[in-house]
């Protein structure tokens, strides 16, 4: 499983359709509605707003007025066929006077899609956990070191140092002399827990 590491836009054209495609790298706490409305006022004369999403355990298409099925699922399953969670793919079309047909539609909307796939950079989801680690002061530089690389959630000092951190299952091991504790398994961004 992967997903995008940040937002895009691409342009694609066909028989003087224009197809603009804006990826959206989301978690389950996104307001579809709301980014529709943003895109539907920067595009305010276009004549689709077709998208797909995928979030862990959740997704979900619309055609926006295309002939059912020439849109929104063909963008969905790029997105499963390429296993790509935690985004949201609108793409805009400008209608260029040309009729493109169901398979025409299907094929730019899916050029589309991949196209702008082909111009962003990803990061691998992968099985971690969200850790608790206390210790004293007197190890604190040590563990800091220890822990450059990995997502430090939280951070607390009293009469010990606490730390919540976002670990991969493979790097558990490096917390091993550690006092810990999982408090919860999750998958988690590669690239936050090298």
């Amino acid at each position: 499983m992967k997903t995008i590491s940040n937002n895009i836009e691409t342009i694609y054209e066909i028989k003087n359709s224009k197809f603009i495609t804006l990826l959206y790298k989301i978690d389950d706490y996104f307001n579809l509605d709301e980014i529709l409305n943003e895109v539907k006022d920067k595009y305010p004369k276009a004549t689709h707003y077709c998208y797909a999403y995928r979030l862990i355990g959740k997704e979900k298409s619309s055609d926006d007025g295309e002939p059912g099925g020439t849109a929104g699922i063909p963008m969905l399953n790029v997105l499963i066929k390429e296993d790509i969670v935690n985004i949201l793919a609108i793409t805009v079309r400008y209608f260029g006077g040309i009729k493109l047909g169901a398979g025409g539609l299907v094929r730019a909307y899916t050029k589309s899609l991949t196209t702008a796939l082909d111009n962003t950079n990803y990061i691998d989801i992968i099985d971690g956990y969200i850790v608790e680690i206390i210790e004293d002061y007197s190890n604190s530089k040590q563990l800091d070191y220890l822990l450059k690389n990995i997502k430090i959630i939280d951070k607390q000092f009293d009469n010990n140092i606490k730390y919540i951190i976002e670990i991969s299952k493979d790097n558990i091991d490096l917390i091993s002399n550690y006092n810990y504790k999982i408090i919860e398994e999750k998958l988690i961004e590669k690239t936050l827990s090298n």
